[in-house]
């Protein structure tokens, strides 16, 4: 009998069952799921507490997943964090991107060669031999997902990564990650505040105590957070 060819998930996230709380606390997500096929720019919601952040800290790794739950992402995964100045180690724009591949059982040669197409994906070529200090807090996030790409990830996740930018700076982010997901088919999940963002994403999802609000198009989603915010508070 032939054996059966492994199945291909379409998935690059795939959570469920996710129910995680601190010691000793109500649980911060409660049988929470989501899924994010690949090649889509999703954008993730939610007000401070709502566990955003602890649901990318266990998507990371920084966190450990619960017995009963699953998180499977489609891997390498980049990480791109609220501040890039947390992430970046070397001095320079080319060391800094060719980092992240010294793992890999690459040549000089085929390091140069990823290093030059990452930072050609981000518009950022010219600028190999700068020093990171020298760089703006656009280009800096720019540098974190060249690195990322150089190391061939398939998922991009993104913690609020214009909030310290000013405002022309944000939209050229959110538009360069726009046009790297269709030009490359990576998958990316956005996490943001600003609702403005979300004129870039395929799909947006909305949390909300511990679970998942809302998830559809970015204007009905959009629409449903403008209502959350709108409707009186109930009285005590």
């Amino acid at each position: 009998m032939n054996a059966l060819a492994p199945t291909v998930s379409p998935l690059a996230v795939d959570i469920a069952n996710l129910t995680y709380a601190w010691p000793g606390r109500q649980p911060i997500l409660n049988n929470c799921g989501l899924q994010v096929p690949k090649g889509q720019f999703w954008m993730l919601l939610g007000a401070n507490g709502s566990g955003k952040s602890t649901l990318l800290k266990l998507m990371s790794g920084l966190l450990e997943c619960p017995p009963a739950a699953k998180i499977w992402l489609d891997r390498p995964v980049g990480f791109v964090f609220q501040n890039p100045d947390r992430q970046l180690v070397m001095p320079t724009v080319g060391a800094d991107v060719a980092f992240g591949l010294a793992s890999e059982n690459l040549t000089q040669a085929e390091i140069e060669v990823r290093v030059e197409q990452a930072l050609d994906a981000v518009g950022l070529l010219h600028l190999i031999r700068r020093p990171i200090y020298a760089l703006s807090g656009g280009q800096k996030h720019r540098v974190a997902i060249a690195g990322a790409l150089a190391r061939r990830s398939r998922l991009m996740l993104l913690d609020e990564p214009t909030a310290l930018l000013d405002p022309d700076s944000q939209t050229e982010l959110v538009e360069q990650l726009r046009n790297l997901v269709d030009r490359t088919g990576i998958a990316a999940l956005w996490i943001t505040h600003r609702l403005e963002e979300l004129n870039w994403a395929d799909r947006a999802v909305l949390l909300a105590d511990g679970a998942i609000a809302a998830s559809d198009r970015p204007d009905i989603v959009r629409n449903h957070l403008e209502q959350m915010l709108s409707s009186p508070a109930p009285s005590i």
